[in-house]
């Protein structure tokens, strides 16, 4: 029995260690940094010039609400290059933007993904800087302005903006769970920022130094993560800025997370293993202590423990004969009660409900189940590189 208790107890301290213990060690580390009165000040008088690259495919829909909301962004116009690169699109999408003046359009009649897209776009940059968004996210009115601020340090080589879920007064499964998930996130970025560096850009709002940009595999299925990556892997900083954010609905419902997810999962794997020299601590330090807490584990052993400590705990209760005076018997119930909670949130997954906390097992859940998805998904090259966005709320 003792080979089964030290299994549970180390997949145990692997989930409180993904999930809880790095957040805790972080919030620890950010407050002796605090101690010590080293504080990074942006310039917000800094005012280059600055590319505006998005990445669309069919995106027609949008295009009039997007374009509105950039050209009301608190930049100055003169020096604000808005550049469409549009994959394929067979919707007028292309025409929907040449209606405006402002807009330079790069249009590829054939699909190659959302990262031919940013190859193609990045070739036809001028700028010292170019910040990434999409095309049905909506930017705070700062945002350009907040981000092209920390690029006055030049220890800086890329800024993330901050994601946020528009979330109504009651929310269905689907957008509860996404929006405690991307707070949950939102706060550990904004520690990680303060510590060092942020472990990879969100694509929804991020930037870079031009010159450090460096074309991407043509079948990489995360191109912000592998981006900001390699410019960190170089020694610049990934920094991140709460108040420059672009905000979008959350999915429709929770089969339009999972693919999603499953998309990031498979893209996960890919990026561990083209990011491999980031896992030796000894030549990356701080940097490969993030990277392998906050990425790393959540995608490989977290999910992995999570059945494991499952198998585990049932197999060592049987044999304890389920006696309420072991633990054990009552980590198994607590298990049970989670997974049941999860049950819950799927029947109710399209009920709009006050009880946002009721979703998050199931969001959870979620979330873990599509990283064995994405696992099979990459091992079998089944995951295509051209994006298709998750249908919105």
């Amino acid at each position: 029995m003792l080979a089964p208790k030290i299994i549970f107890w180390l997949c145990a301290a692997i989930i409180f260690y993904a999930y809880i213990g790095y957040a805790l060690i972080l919030y620890i580390l950010v407050k002796i940094k605090r101690l010590s009165g080293k504080q990074e000040r942006a310039n917000t008088n800094y005012e280059p010039d600055v590319t505006l690259l998005i990445a669309a495919y069919n995106e027609k829909d949008y295009v009039d609400e997007k374009m509105h909301n950039t050209l009301q962004l608190d930049y100055p116009a003169s020096k604000l290059t808005i550049l469409w690169v549009t994959d394929g699109s067979n919707d007028g999408t292309p025409e929907a933007i040449r209606q405006y003046t402002q807009a330079v359009v790069e249009h590829q009649e054939g699909r190659a993904g959302k990262i031919g897209a940013i190859n193609r776009g990045m070739r036809l940059v001028k700028t010292p800087i170019t910040i990434f968004c999409d095309a049905n996210t909506h930017l705070g009115k700062d945002s350009i302005r907040r981000i092209v601020a920390l690029f006055a340090n030049p220890k800086v080589g890329c800024v993330s903006g901050e994601k946020r879920i528009l979330l109504d007064e009651k929310e269905a499964a689907a957008s509860a769970g996404e929006g405690a998930y991307w707070k949950y996130e939102s706060t550990l970025k904004r520690w990680d920022s303060e510590l060092n560096s942020v472990v990879g850009a969100a694509g929804e709002l991020f930037a870079i130094r031009t010159e450090l940009f460096e074309e991407v595999e043509k079948d990489t299925l995360l191109d912000d993560f592998m981006i900001s990556m390699r410019i960190a892997l170089r020694g610049y900083k990934i920094k991140y800025d709460p108040e420059a954010y672009a905000a979008e609905k959350a999915s429709a419902n929770v089969k339009e997370e999972l693919k999603r997810k499953i998309r990031i999962s498979a893209g996960g794997i890919q990026s561990i293993v083209r990011l491999s020299p980031l896992l030796n601590i000894l030549k990356y330090g701080l940097l490969s202590f993030q990277y392998i807490s906050h990425r790393v584990l959540r995608w490989t052993l977290a999910p992995l423990s999570l059945l494991i400590i499952l198998l585990t705990n049932t197999y060592i209760a049987i044999r304890e004969g389920f006696s309420l005076d072991s633990i054990y018997t009552w980590t198994l119930f607590l298990q049970i009660a989670f997974y049941l909670l999860a049950l819950v949130g799927y029947i109710l997954e399209n009920k709009k409900l006050h009880i946002k906390g009721l979703f998050i097992p199931y969001f959870f859940y979620i979330m873990n189940y599509a990283v064995f998805r994405g696992f099979f998904r990459y091992l079998n090259h089944t995951q295509t590189v051209n994006w298709e966005r998750a249908k919105r709320a």
